[in-house]
């Protein structure tokens, strides 16, 4: 799974995710994307479904970008312990994902309804509510 090799804190504060994606928001490169439509924590294991889920549905042709990286330590008391005693342990690695945001890219050499339907299956794994894109909609930038 994906996770940092090192971090200069190894605990951080939960932070607020107002607004909308401006970097990270166009298409780079592949052909299609699926594009964040919610604010929300995006962790390692969900990008793992996720890519493992596209993946399957290529049957190895074509290639997948990760456009996100879970680098957010999210921590967690343990169960049934009093309150204090300070902050609970590491419990996964979260990326955060805003409005807009292009998470996944398919390319390459595959066919059109092969790839949008990897996407589709790939948005199942997410707790969020995406959209799939292609290039000219999202703005070409190549």
């Amino acid at each position: 799974m994906l996770m940092p090799k090192r971090t200069k804190h190894r605990k951080q504060m939960r932070g607020r995710m107002k607004g909308k994606a401006y970097r990270g928001s166009e298409i780079h490169f592949g052909e299609y994307g699926l594009q964040a439509l919610e604010p929300a924590w995006i962790s390692a294991r969900q990008i793992e479904a996720s890519r493992r889920a596209m993946v399957r549905a290529m049957k190895r042709r074509g290639k997948v970008w990760i456009r996100i990286f879970p680098d957010k330590p999210i921590t967690k008391r343990a169960a049934e312990s009093r309150m204090g005693k300070g902050k609970g342990d590491v419990e996964y690695w979260a990326a955060v994902v805003k409005p807009g945001r292009i998470m996944f890219e398919i390319g390459g050499d595959i066919n059109e309804s092969i790839a949008l339907e990897a996407l589709r299956l790939a948005s199942f794994k997410l707790p969020i509510k995406t959209k799939v894109v292609r290039r000219e909609e999202v703005g070409d930038s190549a």
